[in-house]
């Protein structure tokens, strides 16, 4: 183990105000990563603390910390070790730390649609990238599974290099389509720039090579320019008796940088802010004094002022924007702004971490309009971003967007209306699931069709979508309304279908009387089920089913052998079952 870890948790747990939590997970991580290595061939515990270390250095809560340590502790585990995992996780580090584990390993399922997309070589719609981000938000749940996720993403980027070509296209188009405009969304500019040149240069090498060639140039000169035009302004200053506390300048991304150049017909002259000057001040009032003489001293350009202070942009960001003509004609952006509103503009909701037992929470919560109880989230810091929405995927990974409790009738209506129709039952993750199981953020769901099925009454029990209501009704009125005179062979056929059913479900009663009623299959109750009399399991055992040709279910041990065998040859026959 590298000693320059240990020294980094050292000094993390020295400035944490639960240095013992940080230290145990830390001691966790280590022997949980420590056969696991990334492909550059660096252990995993190493990403994990640097990932601390960022936190760290944003004055994030030790649970937050932790989780950066701990973010990695399930990649690549089978769902029952999973389970197993996150039990002692959280009877070690408590529920809240293992629920945010379990979210964050959740994660990876948004990469499936963009994984399927560019092998298929689909083309991906706004539409899509935006329901992407939906679902990863959705799928996180959480500021602080969002927040690590990006910070993890950063270190991530500076080892793309060690990945196929394949493999760094894809984190790349990730990275840039939803993590992006996620961090832009939260305020944190720092990990934004990041991930946005990174992901650039990864994307499109020619483009990013062409770029920093022609603007490397355009960089030194105005750099060189405002070292010389910062000692002048501050001068001024001094001479008008306004206090600053520091001006400096910060480059613009490549990526915001091209962006703006295809909107302005790659004209170098029209982008006054690849260097732009910060002015950080000490309140409010300062800041619109050190605009009016910034004004009264130089030009401004009059469609390049923004108050931001008055009016903050959606994620927060507040700050005075004016672009002047300043000495030798050349058009600069200044932005003026408090060392608050600067640390917000750096770290966006981040900032407030650190000090947010001591500030108004009404007065801070119209700043974060996403934030809809602003006491509760400051309280556990849980966003439940689509309370009222449920993402799901097809197997081809395309986003179905339902709303929240839908089922799989739902989904296959959204799908097309011919798969609802005909829709005779539905797999998740590969296993059947009764058709009103309640779907979950990330599933995939398989539908099975058939022609010769057609929609139930009873599925209006439980449908939540109007447009599966609204083509069950439609077609099962159809039904009942269309009468004709019934030949007596058809009758005879119905006589025989009606005895047998009365014989199963005879059958039905008989298996029930036999504790069989205390089995759910899936988490429901009320499918006909038969002990299997290979391994006689009882209440207690640990159990599992697979469906029979007959419709029913055959009940298992789970250790049993031919329970094993036929789990083997038919894995999509196979139903969870429990005893409560």
């Amino acid at each position: 183990m590298p000693s320059d870890t240990q020294k980094i948790i050292r000094q993390i747990s020295d400035k944490s105000s639960d240095p013992q939590l940080i230290e145990s997970a830390f001691e966790f991580a280590k022997e949980a990563y420590k056969d696991k290595y990334r492909i550059s061939g660096e252990n995993y515990i190493v990403h994990a603390t640097r990932v601390a270390l960022e936190l760290g250095k944003m004055d994030l809560d030790p649970s937050t910390i932790a989780l950066g340590l701990l973010h990695d502790v399930l990649d690549d585990t089978p769902g029952f070790t999973k389970k197993v995992e996150l039990k002692e996780i959280e009877k070690k580090f408590g529920k809240d730390l293992s629920q945010m584990i379990e979210k964050i390993s959740n994660i990876s399922k948004v990469q499936y649609s963009l994984s399927l997309g560019l092998k298929d070589k689909k083309t991906l719609t706004k539409e899509k990238i935006e329901n992407l981000r939906r679902m990863f938000l959705a799928l996180a749940g959480d500021l602080r599974v969002v927040l690590v996720e990006l910070v993890s993403r950063q270190d991530g980027l500076n080892f793309l290099d060690s990945l196929p070509e394949d493999q760094q296209k894809l984190f790349a188009l990730e990275t840039l389509q939803i993590f992006v405009p996620v961090a832009s969304r939260l305020g944190l500019s720092g990990i934004r720039r990041n991930l946005e040149d990174t992901a650039f240069s990864f994307l499109f090498p020619a483009k990013f090579k062409w770029l920093k060639e022609n603007i490397k140039e355009q960089f030194e000169e105005r750099e060189k320019y405002l070292k010389k035009f910062i000692p002048h302004l501050k001068k001024i200053f001094k001479k008008e008796r306004v206090k600053v506390l520091d001006i400096n300048y910060r480059a613009k991304s490549y990526w915001s940088t091209y962006q703006k150049l295809l909107r302005h017909g790659m004209n170098f002259d029209e982008i006054y802010d690849l260097l732009a000057l910060r002015i950080i001040t000490s309140d409010i009032e300062s800041c619109y004094k050190i605009l009016g003489v910034v004004h009264k001293h130089f030009k401004p350009i009059s469609d390049e002022i923004n108050d931001y202070i008055a009016h903050p942009k959606l994620n927060g960001y507040r700050s005075l924007h004016t672009t002047i003509f300043s000495e030798g004609n050349k058009t600069t952006e200044v932005q003026i702004r408090t060392e608050e509103m600067h640390k917000e503009a750096e770290y966006g909701v981040c900032a407030h971490w650190s000090y947010k037992e001591k500030i108004d929470l009404k007065k801070e919560g119209e700043n974060f309009e996403w934030v809809k109880d602003v006491s509760d989230f400051w309280k556990n810091f849980k966003i439940d971003f689509f309370p009222s929405k449920v993402f799901c995927f097809t197997p081809m990974g395309d986003v179905i967007v339902l709303p929240k409790d839908s089922t799989p009738v739902d989904f296959a209506y959204a799908v097309h209306s011919d798969v609802g129709n005909h829709c005779e039952s539905a797999k998740i993750g590969g296993k059947i699931v009764q058709l009103n199981h309640i779907l979950e953020n990330g599933d995939t769901v398989e539908i099975v069709t058939s022609k010769n099925k057609i929609p139930s009454k009873d599925w209006l029990r439980f449908v939540k979508t109007s447009l599966a209501r609204s083509h069950i009704n439609r077609l099962t009125d159809q039904k009942s309304n269309f009468q004709f005179p019934l030949p007596n062979f058809i009758k005879r056929k119905i006589a025989e279908i009606s005895e047998a059913s009365k014989k199963r479900q005879e059958e039905k009663q008989n298996v029930k009387k036999g504790n069989v009623k205390q089995i759910y299959l899936s988490g429901q109750q009320g499918m006909l089920i038969h002990i299997a009399k290979c391994c006689n399991p009882k209440p207690g055992d640990k159990v599992s089913a697979y469906l029979a040709q007959s419709r029913s279910a055959v009940l298992h041990k789970i250790s049993c052998n031919n329970f094993k065998k036929i789990s083997e040859k038919y894995p999509e026959k196979v139903i969870d079952a429990s005893w409560e």
